[in-house]
């Protein structure tokens, strides 16, 4: 069973979210609805990058990774063509 890392970005504040599921879409849907207790004030979420691990504890050590310093250093870098874009409205 396939594990994703993923981030996931507030339309409420710009702010960004990482975290790890076996199921993408219900996840999705529960930082949406509220369910997520440290999400739920930030709502709407939109996924903006998502990692596939074919086992949850090379996910879940990807995810404490992008956590870090280093893993937001990452993000940055990997995201930032997506910023880009989103600043020229596109």
């Amino acid at each position: 069973m396939p594990y994703y890392v993923y981030i996931l970005e507030s339309s409420y504040d710009e702010n960004k979210y990482v975290g790890c599921t076996n199921n993408i879409k219900r996840r999705l849907e529960e930082h949406n609805s509220g369910k997520t207790i440290s999400t739920k004030t930030r709502k709407p979420f939109k996924l903006i990058y998502c990692e596939v691990m074919l086992n949850k504890y090379d996910a879940y050590n990807r995810e404490k990774f992008l956590k870090t310093g280093w893993g937001k250093n990452y993000i940055k870098r990997v995201i930032k063509n997506y910023e880009t874009s989103k600043k020229l409205g596109g």
